[in-house]
């Protein structure tokens, strides 16, 4: 038996203290698990050594562990038959040779947004022997102020469409990679105007899949748990990767369309390429028009609060840092042709997160008004990330939805500047639509 203790480091990666007869403690990190059940009766895990570099020569360690009854991990075990060690080694030897990325120079399309924004930063700041070219076309929701105070040698900044095929041609030679974030992402403006939506999450990924493949760079593609429809309210279940897809609005629907696209470039071009499916995000630099900035925002314009319908539409939460964390996992070591999905287990109705927005803020939490419900509105979201976090050992950080929000109530105080600009105009669309 070796004595072992869990944790985490600020990218969401577990580690793994390894403990020795003698007491001396190694650390590792888990660089994959693998599911024997079916076969041994007990799963595997795969241990890297921590704080060394991927490419150099090291010792691997690789341990057996049965789930006890609550289902959490039980004491690690030495691995005992060469059947088990035959197992182990074909799927390593398949993570090696297909897994493992290292980029050096990536195009982030949407890198002036909300969600893309957010990953340049946490690029930035975790990774900085990797340049990011950011390319944005600085629609209503970019902004060049969120990466403004990063721009220089590691970050520069492309003004551009991605629907230009000759502005890709200049721009993706060199690159190693796109991840690929631009999206026009609110449902109230895809119902009021669709064609938007067809052009940049359809067409838009249709022209930097054709630069892929014409550069052989790999490609990540970003998107949304909406492609799968709702759930009903009382319903168990969560989407997985194998969930049937059932948009339900003009935006999901080419988002939908863009997925779509991804896997057959995959399969008949031979792209790249991955894909990840993310629940709804909250933090810093996201668009008073979404739902819990805007109700801060109010708050804070001395507005009252508006929520839609009943308020009992459930949404599963996920803090944008874990999101990044997540992509960048699944960028580096996702199989390719894979959907990971990401989400952090935060599900919560509207009329909770509006309430503990008021508390928070120093309201009554009834310091609200009820306005007409979206068409076709989403009943439930939730999320079953268990794909992600047992192949590539990925896990959220910012487990504590009620910090997460107010460190964001903080980060919207602190940052009128940053988002007044778009307030009347964005309440007044609001008011025009009933809401």
């Amino acid at each position: 038996m070796t004595e072992h203790n869990h944790d985490h480091d600020h990218e969401g990666h577990e580690h793994i203290t390894l403990v020795d007869e003698q007491g001396n403690e190694t650390l590792y990190e888990i660089l994959l698990t693998v599911d024997g059940q079916e076969e041994f009766g007990k799963n595997y895990v795969l241990l890297y050594p921590a704080g060394i570099p991927e490419d150099e020569d090291v010792e691997l360690q690789a341990y057996s562990y049965v789930e006890n009854a609550e289902g959490t991990e039980g004491d690690l075990q030495q691995i005992e038959t060469d059947a088990e060690w035959d197992m182990i080694e074909e799927v390593f030897n398949t993570f090696m040779a297909e897994e493992l990325f290292t980029p050096h120079n990536i195009i982030v399309t949407g890198g002036c947004g909300f969600i893309g924004s957010n990953f340049v930063h946490y690029v930035y700041n975790n990774h900085p022997d990797v340049h990011v070219t950011v390319l944005d076309a600085l629609t209503y929701a970019g902004n060049l102020e969120n990466i403004k105070g990063i721009l220089g040698d590691r970050v520069e900044f492309v003004h551009g469409n991605i629907c230009d095929a000759e502005l890709l041609d200049k721009i993706v030679p060199g690159h190693d990679a796109i991840v690929h974030y631009a999206a026009e992402s609110h449902n109230d403006n895809s119902i009021a105007n669709p064609e938007p939506f067809l052009k940049t999450n359809v067409e838009g990924t249709f022209r930097l899949l054709e630069a892929a493949r014409k550069y052989d760079v790999r490609y990540h593609h970003v998107s949304t748990d909406e492609v799968y429809g709702d759930l009903a309210l009382d319903d168990p279940a969560k989407f997985t990767e194998q969930t049937p897809y059932h948009p339900s609005s003009p935006y999901s629907s080419t988002k939908a369309s863009s997925d779509l696209l991804v896997r057959a470039w995959h399969r008949t071009f031979g792209i790249r390429a991955t894909i990840s499916n993310c629940s709804n995000n909250y933090g810093p630099f996201q668009h008073v028009e979404k739902f819990i900035p805007r109700q801060i925002t109010n708050i804070l314009e001395g507005l009252r609060p508006k929520l839609y319908g009943n308020g009992e539409n459930v949404r599963d939460w996920i803090h944008t840092d874990d999101h990044s964390t997540g992509v960048w996992t699944i960028l580096t070591k996702g199989r390719l042709g894979e959907t990971y999905l990401i989400g952090a287990n935060g599900e919560r109705n509207n009329i909770t997160v509006l309430r503990d927005i008021l508390t928070v803020m120093g309201k009554s939490p009834d310091d609200f008004d009820w306005v007409k419900d979206r068409p076709g509105h989403d009943r439930r979201y939730a999320i079953d990330s268990t794909k992600l976090q047992t192949e590539l050992g990925w896990k959220p950080t910012h487990t504590d939805f009620q910090k997460g929000l107010e460190q964001t109530i903080k980060w919207y105080t602190d940052n009128r500047a940053w988002w007044e600009p778009a307030k009347a105009a964005t309440e007044a669309k609001y008011k025009q639509q009933g809401q």
